[in-house]
Protein backbone atom coordinates (compact mmCIF):
# COMPACT_ATOMS: atom_id res chain seq x y z
CA UNK A 1 0.00 0.00 0.00
CA UNK A 2 1.13 3.24 -0.65
CA UNK A 3 -0.41 7.04 0.16
CA UNK A 4 0.52 10.09 1.00
CA UNK A 5 -0.78 12.09 3.79
CA UNK A 6 -0.79 15.55 5.18
CA UNK A 7 0.37 15.75 8.12
CA UNK A 8 0.19 19.53 8.53
CA UNK A 9 -0.15 21.80 5.55
CA UNK A 10 4.40 22.19 5.08
CA UNK A 11 4.83 18.69 6.11
CA UNK A 12 4.01 15.39 3.90
CA UNK A 13 4.75 11.56 4.38
CA UNK A 14 4.24 9.17 1.42
CA UNK A 15 4.04 5.56 1.83
CA UNK A 16 2.97 3.84 4.37
CA UNK A 17 4.02 1.24 6.58
CA UNK A 18 1.49 -0.83 9.45
CA UNK A 19 2.21 1.17 12.47
CA UNK A 20 4.02 4.38 11.24
CA UNK A 21 1.50 6.25 12.95
CA UNK A 22 2.83 5.67 16.45
CA UNK A 23 6.27 6.66 15.75
CA UNK A 24 5.13 9.92 12.66
CA UNK A 25 2.90 11.60 15.38
CA UNK A 26 1.83 14.94 14.62
CA UNK A 27 4.45 15.84 17.22
CA UNK A 28 7.12 14.28 15.76
CA UNK A 29 6.85 15.42 12.39
CA UNK A 30 6.56 18.92 14.50
CA UNK A 31 9.67 18.20 15.47
CA UNK A 32 11.41 16.63 12.41
CA UNK A 33 10.04 20.10 10.19
CA UNK A 34 11.42 22.27 12.99
CA UNK A 35 14.99 20.61 12.42
CA UNK A 36 14.58 21.27 8.98
CA UNK A 37 13.63 24.71 8.57
CA UNK A 38 16.60 25.64 10.94
CA UNK A 39 19.28 23.30 9.51
CA UNK A 40 18.71 22.30 6.15
CA UNK A 41 20.21 25.98 5.27
CA UNK A 42 23.48 25.36 6.63
CA UNK A 43 23.64 21.59 5.29
CA UNK A 44 23.46 22.53 1.37
CA UNK A 45 26.23 25.40 1.99
CA UNK A 46 27.74 22.30 3.54
CA UNK A 47 27.44 19.85 0.68
CA UNK A 48 28.24 22.53 -1.77
CA UNK A 49 31.76 23.22 -0.08
CA UNK A 50 32.50 19.47 -0.23
CA UNK A 51 31.60 19.52 -4.16
CA UNK A 52 34.36 23.13 -4.39
CA UNK A 53 36.95 20.93 -2.79
CA UNK A 54 36.45 17.97 -4.85
CA UNK A 55 36.57 20.20 -7.79
CA UNK A 56 40.41 21.17 -5.95
CA UNK A 57 41.02 17.84 -6.27
CA UNK A 58 40.28 16.60 -9.09
CA UNK A 59 42.44 19.95 -10.25
CA UNK A 60 45.68 18.62 -8.63
CA UNK A 61 45.27 19.96 -5.03
CA UNK A 62 46.19 17.63 -2.11
CA UNK A 63 44.74 17.90 1.17
CA UNK A 64 46.52 18.86 3.79
CA UNK A 65 46.26 20.23 7.25
CA UNK A 66 44.75 23.63 7.83
CA UNK A 67 46.71 27.12 8.54
CA UNK A 68 43.72 28.84 9.81
CA UNK A 69 43.22 26.26 12.24
CA UNK A 70 46.61 25.90 13.69
CA UNK A 71 46.12 27.21 16.96
CA UNK A 72 43.60 24.97 18.05
CA UNK A 73 46.22 22.03 16.91
CA UNK A 74 48.64 23.33 19.00
CA UNK A 75 46.97 24.35 22.26
CA UNK A 76 46.46 22.39 25.13
CA UNK A 77 42.95 21.67 25.50
CA UNK A 78 40.55 18.44 26.33
CA UNK A 79 36.67 16.84 25.47
CA UNK A 80 34.67 16.80 28.54
CA UNK A 81 34.90 13.47 30.50
CA UNK A 82 33.26 10.61 29.24
CA UNK A 83 30.23 8.53 30.57
CA UNK A 84 31.65 5.66 33.33
CA UNK A 85 29.25 3.62 30.63
CA UNK A 86 31.33 4.05 27.67
CA UNK A 87 35.02 4.47 29.10
CA UNK A 88 34.93 0.48 28.25
CA UNK A 89 34.16 -0.10 24.87
CA UNK A 90 36.74 -2.88 23.85
CA UNK A 91 34.37 -5.32 21.94
CA UNK A 92 31.79 -3.39 19.58
CA UNK A 93 29.23 -4.94 17.51
CA UNK A 94 27.70 -3.10 13.98
CA UNK A 95 24.74 -4.19 11.74
CA UNK A 96 21.04 -3.45 10.65
CA UNK A 97 18.39 -2.07 12.77
CA UNK A 98 16.41 -5.07 11.75
CA UNK A 99 14.45 -6.35 15.19
CA UNK A 100 16.36 -9.77 15.16
CA UNK A 101 19.41 -8.28 14.78
CA UNK A 102 18.75 -5.54 17.49
CA UNK A 103 18.10 -8.37 19.97
CA UNK A 104 21.04 -10.66 19.27
CA UNK A 105 23.52 -7.47 18.78
CA UNK A 106 22.39 -5.92 22.75
CA UNK A 107 22.02 -9.99 24.00
CA UNK A 108 25.42 -10.14 22.19
CA UNK A 109 27.64 -9.40 25.38
CA UNK A 110 29.39 -6.47 23.30
CA UNK A 111 30.04 -3.61 25.18
CA UNK A 112 28.25 -1.30 22.47
CA UNK A 113 25.89 -2.10 19.33
CA UNK A 114 25.77 0.37 17.09
CA UNK A 115 22.55 0.36 15.36
CA UNK A 116 23.21 1.20 11.91
CA UNK A 117 21.00 3.11 9.74
CA UNK A 118 23.27 3.79 7.33
CA UNK A 119 25.81 1.52 5.24
CA UNK A 120 24.18 -1.60 7.11
CA UNK A 121 20.64 -0.78 6.08
CA UNK A 122 18.70 -0.12 2.70
CA UNK A 123 16.54 2.59 3.46
CA UNK A 124 13.75 1.55 2.37
CA UNK A 125 10.45 3.00 3.88
CA UNK A 126 9.96 -0.06 5.41
CA UNK A 127 13.68 -0.81 7.02
CA UNK A 128 13.18 2.72 8.03
CA UNK A 129 10.45 2.75 10.10
CA UNK A 130 10.74 -0.68 11.65
CA UNK A 131 14.09 -0.60 12.85
CA UNK A 132 12.98 2.96 14.56
CA UNK A 133 9.73 0.74 16.02
CA UNK A 134 12.32 -1.90 16.75
CA UNK A 135 14.85 0.15 18.50
CA UNK A 136 12.05 1.98 20.44
CA UNK A 137 11.13 -0.97 21.93
CA UNK A 138 14.38 -2.26 22.81
CA UNK A 139 15.18 0.98 24.96
CA UNK A 140 11.44 0.22 26.89
CA UNK A 141 12.87 -3.71 27.23
CA UNK A 142 10.10 -4.64 25.56
CA UNK A 143 11.23 -5.85 21.65
CA UNK A 144 10.71 -9.40 20.94
CA UNK A 145 11.02 -11.32 17.81
CA UNK A 146 9.48 -14.75 16.05
CA UNK A 147 11.09 -16.09 13.29
CA UNK A 148 8.33 -16.50 10.17
CA UNK A 149 7.81 -20.38 10.50
CA UNK A 150 7.54 -20.39 14.45
CA UNK A 151 10.61 -22.16 15.39
CA UNK A 152 12.20 -19.61 17.56
CA UNK A 153 11.40 -16.59 19.67
CA UNK A 154 14.04 -14.05 20.42
CA UNK A 155 13.56 -12.02 23.18
CA UNK A 156 15.80 -9.03 25.17
CA UNK A 157 18.13 -10.30 27.88
CA UNK A 158 16.91 -7.93 31.07
CA UNK A 159 20.70 -8.33 32.30
CA UNK A 160 22.09 -7.18 29.28
CA UNK A 161 24.67 -4.65 29.61
CA UNK A 162 25.51 -3.63 26.29
CA UNK A 163 25.07 -0.06 25.35
CA UNK A 164 22.64 1.09 22.17
CA UNK A 165 24.61 3.93 20.20
CA UNK A 166 22.89 4.82 16.70
CA UNK A 167 24.65 6.27 13.76
CA UNK A 168 21.94 7.78 11.34
CA UNK A 169 22.68 8.76 7.23
CA UNK A 170 25.05 10.73 5.96
CA UNK A 171 24.70 14.46 5.58
CA UNK A 172 24.80 13.49 1.58
CA UNK A 173 21.62 11.67 1.99
CA UNK A 174 18.11 12.66 1.42
CA UNK A 175 14.79 11.44 2.90
CA UNK A 176 12.48 11.31 -0.19
CA UNK A 177 9.39 9.80 1.83
CA UNK A 178 9.24 12.67 3.98
CA UNK A 179 8.75 16.73 2.30
CA UNK A 180 8.89 19.43 4.32
CA UNK A 181 8.15 22.98 2.39
CA UNK A 182 7.87 20.64 -0.52
CA UNK A 183 11.78 19.93 -0.36
CA UNK A 184 13.21 16.42 0.93
CA UNK A 185 14.48 16.04 4.54
CA UNK A 186 17.63 15.38 5.58
CA UNK A 187 18.13 12.11 5.85
CA UNK A 188 20.72 12.73 8.87
CA UNK A 189 17.43 14.78 10.59
CA UNK A 190 14.88 11.94 9.96
CA UNK A 191 16.82 8.95 11.49
CA UNK A 192 18.67 10.36 14.55
CA UNK A 193 15.62 13.09 14.94
CA UNK A 194 13.03 10.48 15.12
CA UNK A 195 15.13 8.30 17.58
CA UNK A 196 15.98 11.21 19.96
CA UNK A 197 12.48 12.40 20.00
CA UNK A 198 11.32 8.86 21.07
CA UNK A 199 14.31 7.64 23.54
CA UNK A 200 15.94 10.57 23.98
CA UNK A 201 14.01 11.19 27.47
CA UNK A 202 14.08 7.30 28.54
CA UNK A 203 17.64 7.05 27.74
CA UNK A 204 18.49 9.86 29.01
CA UNK A 205 16.80 9.20 32.90
CA UNK A 206 18.71 6.39 32.65
CA UNK A 207 21.96 7.62 32.29
CA UNK A 208 22.50 5.20 29.19
CA UNK A 209 22.23 8.16 26.28
CA UNK A 210 21.56 8.99 23.96
CA UNK A 211 24.49 7.96 21.95
CA UNK A 212 25.28 8.52 18.31
CA UNK A 213 27.56 7.59 15.45
CA UNK A 214 28.58 10.65 13.48
CA UNK A 215 29.12 9.15 9.79
CA UNK A 216 31.10 10.78 6.86
CA UNK A 217 32.12 14.14 8.02
CA UNK A 218 34.64 15.67 6.04
CA UNK A 219 35.33 19.03 8.07
CA UNK A 220 35.24 20.89 10.82
CA UNK A 221 31.93 23.17 10.22
CA UNK A 222 30.33 19.90 9.02
CA UNK A 223 30.65 18.48 12.91
CA UNK A 224 30.20 22.55 14.11
CA UNK A 225 26.47 21.54 12.09
CA UNK A 226 26.14 18.65 14.10
CA UNK A 227 26.64 20.29 17.14
CA UNK A 228 24.65 22.98 16.42
CA UNK A 229 21.48 20.42 15.36
CA UNK A 230 22.32 18.46 19.09
CA UNK A 231 22.34 21.42 20.89
CA UNK A 232 19.02 22.30 19.80
CA UNK A 233 17.93 19.25 20.36
CA UNK A 234 18.67 18.89 23.52
CA UNK A 235 17.01 22.43 24.01
CA UNK A 236 13.72 21.35 22.86
CA UNK A 237 13.63 17.58 24.36
CA UNK A 238 14.75 19.24 27.98
CA UNK A 239 17.76 17.48 27.98
CA UNK A 240 20.62 18.92 30.05
CA UNK A 241 23.54 20.29 27.91
CA UNK A 242 25.89 18.06 26.47
CA UNK A 243 23.56 15.10 27.46
CA UNK A 244 24.06 13.56 24.08
CA UNK A 245 27.55 12.26 23.48
CA UNK A 246 28.69 11.16 19.99
CA UNK A 247 31.23 9.20 18.70
CA UNK A 248 33.05 10.97 15.18
CA UNK A 249 33.52 8.40 12.52
CA UNK A 250 37.12 9.25 10.43
CA UNK A 251 36.29 7.58 7.34
CA UNK A 252 37.00 10.46 4.86
CA UNK A 253 40.78 11.65 3.94
CA UNK A 254 39.93 15.38 4.85
CA UNK A 255 38.81 14.37 7.66
CA UNK A 256 42.02 12.88 8.72
CA UNK A 257 43.42 16.28 8.70
CA UNK A 258 40.69 17.19 10.74
CA UNK A 259 40.76 15.61 13.84
CA UNK A 260 41.79 18.26 16.55
CA UNK A 261 39.34 20.53 14.85
CA UNK A 262 36.52 17.96 15.25
CA UNK A 263 37.28 16.99 18.61
CA UNK A 264 37.22 20.74 19.43
CA UNK A 265 34.06 21.91 17.75
CA UNK A 266 32.44 18.95 19.51
CA UNK A 267 34.09 19.11 22.72
CA UNK A 268 31.27 19.34 25.32
CA UNK A 269 29.62 15.90 23.64
CA UNK A 270 32.26 13.64 22.00
CA UNK A 271 33.63 10.64 23.40
CA UNK A 272 35.51 9.28 20.95
CA UNK A 273 36.88 8.84 17.16
CA UNK A 274 36.47 5.82 14.62
CA UNK A 275 38.74 4.41 12.05
CA UNK A 276 36.22 3.54 9.56
CA UNK A 277 38.82 1.65 7.58
CA UNK A 278 36.47 0.72 4.89
CA UNK A 279 34.51 4.31 3.94
CA UNK A 280 38.48 5.55 4.63
CA UNK A 281 39.51 3.73 1.73
CA UNK A 282 36.30 4.52 -0.26
CA UNK A 283 37.17 8.30 0.37
CA UNK A 284 41.10 7.86 -0.58
CA UNK A 285 39.80 6.51 -4.21
CA UNK A 286 37.28 9.19 -4.83
CA UNK A 287 39.90 12.38 -3.55
CA UNK A 288 42.21 11.00 -6.18
CA UNK A 289 39.93 9.54 -8.60
CA UNK A 290 42.33 11.78 -11.20
CA UNK A 291 45.47 11.36 -9.33
CA UNK A 292 47.73 9.23 -11.87
CA UNK A 293 50.06 8.47 -8.86
CA UNK A 294 47.20 7.97 -6.34
CA UNK A 295 46.13 4.34 -7.72
CA UNK A 296 45.88 1.55 -5.19
CA UNK A 297 46.35 -2.26 -6.04
CA UNK A 298 43.74 -4.38 -5.65
CA UNK A 299 40.96 -3.95 -2.53
CA UNK A 300 42.40 -7.60 -0.93
CA UNK A 301 45.89 -6.11 -0.54
CA UNK A 302 45.04 -2.96 1.28
CA UNK A 303 46.02 -3.55 4.78
CA UNK A 304 46.34 -1.43 7.71
CA UNK A 305 50.22 -1.99 8.34
CA UNK A 306 51.38 -0.09 5.37
CA UNK A 307 51.18 3.38 3.47
CA UNK A 308 48.44 6.13 4.07
CA UNK A 309 46.41 3.80 6.28
CA UNK A 310 49.11 2.69 9.06
CA UNK A 311 49.49 6.92 9.42
CA UNK A 312 46.11 7.68 9.74
CA UNK A 313 44.99 4.76 12.53
CA UNK A 314 48.50 5.89 14.65
CA UNK A 315 47.54 10.16 13.93
CA UNK A 316 44.21 8.80 15.37
CA UNK A 317 44.95 7.13 18.34
CA UNK A 318 47.68 10.09 19.11
CA UNK A 319 45.04 12.63 18.17
CA UNK A 320 42.33 11.12 20.38
CA UNK A 321 44.17 10.34 23.33
CA UNK A 322 46.16 13.87 23.47
CA UNK A 323 42.59 15.43 24.09
CA UNK A 324 41.14 12.67 26.26
CA UNK A 325 38.79 11.01 24.22
CA UNK A 326 38.60 7.11 22.99
CA UNK A 327 40.07 5.90 19.71
CA UNK A 328 38.40 3.16 18.20
CA UNK A 329 40.00 0.66 15.98
CA UNK A 330 37.88 -0.54 12.75
CA UNK A 331 35.91 -3.30 11.43
CA UNK A 332 36.59 -7.12 11.12
CA UNK A 333 34.41 -8.27 8.26
CA UNK A 334 35.36 -11.52 8.80
CA UNK A 335 32.35 -14.42 9.36
CA UNK A 336 32.10 -17.77 10.64
CA UNK A 337 33.47 -20.19 7.35
CA UNK A 338 31.31 -23.40 8.03
CA UNK A 339 32.25 -26.68 6.89
CA UNK A 340 35.86 -26.10 6.39
CA UNK A 341 37.74 -26.16 9.59
CA UNK A 342 40.97 -25.01 8.52
CA UNK A 343 39.82 -22.14 6.12
CA UNK A 344 37.61 -21.08 9.13
CA UNK A 345 41.01 -21.69 11.44
CA UNK A 346 42.85 -19.27 8.54
CA UNK A 347 40.29 -16.32 8.74
CA UNK A 348 40.46 -16.19 12.54
CA UNK A 349 43.62 -16.08 12.77
CA UNK A 350 44.08 -12.99 10.56
CA UNK A 351 41.36 -11.26 12.81
CA UNK A 352 43.56 -12.09 15.44
CA UNK A 353 46.33 -10.19 13.94
CA UNK A 354 44.48 -7.49 12.73
CA UNK A 355 43.07 -7.02 16.43
CA UNK A 356 46.11 -7.33 18.05
CA UNK A 357 47.42 -4.73 15.34
CA UNK A 358 44.94 -2.50 16.76
CA UNK A 359 45.31 -3.12 20.34
CA UNK A 360 49.32 -2.31 20.30
CA UNK A 361 48.65 0.78 18.36
CA UNK A 362 46.93 2.10 21.10
CA UNK A 363 43.43 1.74 20.08
CA UNK A 364 40.92 1.25 23.39
CA UNK A 365 38.33 -1.22 21.36
CA UNK A 366 37.65 -2.39 17.64
CA UNK A 367 34.43 -3.31 15.88
CA UNK A 368 33.36 -7.03 14.45
CA UNK A 369 30.04 -7.74 12.11
CA UNK A 370 29.33 -10.93 13.45
CA UNK A 371 28.43 -12.46 17.14
CA UNK A 372 31.06 -14.78 16.74
CA UNK A 373 33.82 -12.18 16.45
CA UNK A 374 33.27 -10.71 19.90
CA UNK A 375 35.00 -13.55 21.77
CA UNK A 376 37.93 -13.36 19.60
CA UNK A 377 38.41 -9.36 19.45
CA UNK A 378 37.86 -9.46 23.41
CA UNK A 379 40.80 -12.39 24.23
CA UNK A 380 42.99 -10.12 22.22
CA UNK A 381 41.62 -6.95 23.71
CA UNK A 382 42.03 -8.08 27.47
CA UNK A 383 45.47 -9.63 27.01
CA UNK A 384 46.98 -6.50 25.76
CA UNK A 385 44.67 -3.71 27.59
CA UNK A 386 45.49 -3.58 31.24
CA UNK A 387 42.43 -1.03 31.83
CA UNK A 388 39.16 0.23 30.49
CA UNK A 389 40.75 1.92 27.96
CA UNK A 390 44.86 2.95 26.40
CA UNK A 391 43.38 6.77 27.06
CA UNK A 392 47.35 6.93 29.07
CA UNK A 393 49.14 5.70 26.11
CA UNK A 394 49.59 9.58 24.01
CA UNK A 395 51.85 7.86 21.28
CA UNK A 396 54.51 10.74 21.20
CA UNK A 397 56.88 9.38 19.09
CA UNK A 398 54.20 9.17 16.11
CA UNK A 399 54.71 11.48 12.94
CA UNK A 400 52.25 10.95 10.46
CA UNK A 401 52.60 14.71 8.56
CA UNK A 402 50.83 14.91 5.19
CA UNK A 403 52.88 12.89 2.69
CA UNK A 404 52.61 10.15 4.85
CA UNK A 405 49.08 10.47 5.01
CA UNK A 406 48.90 10.45 1.63
CA UNK A 407 51.22 7.69 0.79
CA UNK A 408 49.70 4.95 -1.65
CA UNK A 409 49.90 1.28 -0.63
CA UNK A 410 51.94 -0.76 -2.75
CA UNK A 411 50.39 -3.90 -4.73
CA UNK A 412 49.09 -5.25 -7.75
CA UNK A 413 45.60 -6.01 -9.60
CA UNK A 414 44.93 -9.66 -10.28
CA UNK A 415 42.24 -11.03 -12.76
CA UNK A 416 40.68 -12.99 -9.24
CA UNK A 417 40.93 -9.12 -7.79
CA UNK A 418 39.20 -7.60 -10.83
CA UNK A 419 36.91 -10.48 -11.32
CA UNK A 420 35.95 -10.02 -7.23
CA UNK A 421 35.23 -6.21 -7.33
CA UNK A 422 32.54 -7.14 -10.12
CA UNK A 423 31.17 -9.23 -8.43
CA UNK A 424 30.54 -7.81 -4.91
CA UNK A 425 29.56 -4.70 -6.35
CA UNK A 426 26.46 -6.68 -8.49
CA UNK A 427 25.83 -8.75 -5.34
CA UNK A 428 25.89 -6.51 -3.04
CA UNK A 429 23.48 -4.07 -5.42
CA UNK A 430 21.10 -6.56 -6.02
CA UNK A 431 20.68 -7.18 -2.51
CA UNK A 432 20.85 -4.19 -1.84
CA UNK A 433 17.62 -2.83 -4.18
CA UNK A 434 15.66 -5.69 -2.16
CA UNK A 435 16.21 -4.11 0.83
CA UNK A 436 18.98 -6.10 2.41
CA UNK A 437 22.04 -3.45 3.39
CA UNK A 438 24.36 -6.14 5.01
CA UNK A 439 25.25 -9.14 2.62
CA UNK A 440 27.44 -12.09 3.21
CA UNK A 441 29.56 -13.06 -0.16
CA UNK A 442 32.34 -15.24 0.27
CA UNK A 443 33.04 -15.11 4.28
CA UNK A 444 32.55 -11.54 4.27
CA UNK A 445 30.04 -9.44 5.69
CA UNK A 446 29.66 -6.82 2.91
CA UNK A 447 28.01 -3.47 3.19
CA UNK A 448 28.00 0.22 1.28
CA UNK A 449 31.22 0.74 2.42
CA UNK A 450 33.38 -2.25 0.56
CA UNK A 451 31.06 -2.16 -2.18
CA UNK A 452 31.76 1.39 -2.57
CA UNK A 453 36.01 0.25 -2.56
CA UNK A 454 35.13 -2.36 -5.51
CA UNK A 455 32.63 0.45 -7.31
CA UNK A 456 35.11 3.12 -7.16
CA UNK A 457 38.37 1.36 -7.93
CA UNK A 458 36.45 -0.35 -11.36
CA UNK A 459 36.01 3.27 -12.23
CA UNK A 460 39.49 4.51 -11.05
CA UNK A 461 41.24 1.56 -13.00
CA UNK A 462 39.26 1.66 -15.96
CA UNK A 463 39.46 5.33 -16.75
CA UNK A 464 43.21 5.77 -15.88
CA UNK A 465 44.36 6.28 -19.03
CA UNK A 466 42.11 9.00 -19.64
CA UNK A 467 44.30 11.51 -17.55
CA UNK A 468 47.10 10.06 -20.31
CA UNK A 469 49.34 7.20 -20.91
CA UNK A 470 48.83 3.85 -21.42
CA UNK A 471 46.52 2.90 -18.96
CA UNK A 472 46.94 -0.22 -16.30
CA UNK A 473 47.58 -4.33 -16.32
CA UNK A 474 46.69 -6.90 -14.00
CA UNK A 475 49.89 -9.01 -12.79
CA UNK A 476 49.52 -11.32 -15.72
CA UNK A 477 50.08 -8.53 -18.31
CA UNK A 478 46.08 -8.35 -19.78
CA UNK A 479 45.39 -4.67 -19.96
CA UNK A 480 42.44 -3.36 -17.57
CA UNK A 481 40.40 -1.84 -20.21
CA UNK A 482 36.29 -1.81 -20.91
CA UNK A 483 36.84 -5.05 -22.13
CA UNK A 484 37.87 -6.74 -19.65
CA UNK A 485 35.00 -5.36 -17.32
CA UNK A 486 32.27 -5.93 -20.40
CA UNK A 487 33.26 -9.35 -20.17
CA UNK A 488 33.17 -9.69 -16.55
CA UNK A 489 29.93 -8.05 -16.42
CA UNK A 490 28.49 -10.79 -19.00
CA UNK A 491 30.37 -13.89 -17.19
CA UNK A 492 28.43 -13.04 -14.10
CA UNK A 493 24.66 -14.53 -14.86
CA UNK A 494 26.59 -17.72 -15.56
CA UNK A 495 28.59 -17.70 -12.47
CA UNK A 496 25.62 -17.23 -10.22
CA UNK A 497 23.93 -20.00 -11.63
CA UNK A 498 22.38 -20.76 -7.95
CA UNK A 499 21.25 -16.71 -8.64
CA UNK A 500 17.82 -18.26 -6.91
CA UNK A 501 18.85 -18.25 -3.13
CA UNK A 502 21.32 -15.47 -3.49
CA UNK A 503 19.82 -12.16 -1.44
CA UNK A 504 18.24 -10.13 -4.46
CA UNK A 505 18.24 -12.90 -6.68
CA UNK A 506 15.47 -11.19 -8.76
CA UNK A 507 17.29 -7.76 -8.75
CA UNK A 508 20.75 -9.22 -10.77
CA UNK A 509 19.98 -7.82 -14.19
CA UNK A 510 19.06 -4.48 -12.86
CA UNK A 511 22.30 -4.29 -10.43
CA UNK A 512 24.59 -5.19 -13.86
CA UNK A 513 22.92 -2.26 -15.72
CA UNK A 514 23.59 0.12 -12.85
CA UNK A 515 27.29 -0.87 -12.27
CA UNK A 516 27.64 -0.82 -15.75
CA UNK A 517 25.81 2.67 -16.24
CA UNK A 518 28.11 4.26 -13.23
CA UNK A 519 31.28 2.29 -13.93
CA UNK A 520 31.04 4.03 -17.74
CA UNK A 521 30.04 7.16 -16.71
CA UNK A 522 32.99 9.62 -17.42
CA UNK A 523 32.56 10.95 -14.09
CA UNK A 524 32.90 8.98 -10.49
CA UNK A 525 29.43 9.29 -8.81
CA UNK A 526 29.89 10.52 -5.47
CA UNK A 527 27.68 7.83 -3.81
CA UNK A 528 26.56 4.45 -5.49
CA UNK A 529 23.77 5.13 -3.48
CA UNK A 530 22.46 8.15 -4.43
CA UNK A 531 21.20 6.88 -7.31
CA UNK A 532 20.51 3.03 -5.78
CA UNK A 533 18.02 5.18 -3.76
CA UNK A 534 16.04 6.42 -6.62
CA UNK A 535 15.46 2.64 -7.37
CA UNK A 536 14.46 1.36 -4.25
Amino acid sequence: MNQTTQISSPVLVSGHVAGQDALLTPEALAFLGELHRRFEPGRQRRLVARRERADRFDAGELPDFRADTAAIRAADWSVAPIPANLLDRRVEITGPVEPKMVINALNSGARVYMADFEDSTAPSWANLLNGQRALRQAVAGTLDWMAPDGSRHYRLDPERRTVLMVRPRGWHLDEKHVLVDDARLSASLFDLGLFAFHNADTLSARQEGPYFYLPKLQSMEEAALWNDVLGYIEHQLDLAPGAIKVTVLIETLPAAFEMDEILHVLRTRIVALNCGRWDYIFSYLKTFRRHRDKVLPERGQLTMGQGFLKAYAELLVQTCHRRGALAMGGMAAQIPISGDAAANDAALERVRADKRREVNAGHDGTWVAHPALIPVAQEIFDAGMAGANQLRRLREEVVADRDALLRPSIGTITHAGFDGNVEVCVRYLAAWLDGQGCVPIHWLMEDAATAEICRAQLWQWLHYSDAGGDGLHLDDGTPVDFTLFDRALLSLPSKLSDSARLPGAGKIGQAIALLDQLTHADELAEFLTLSAYELL
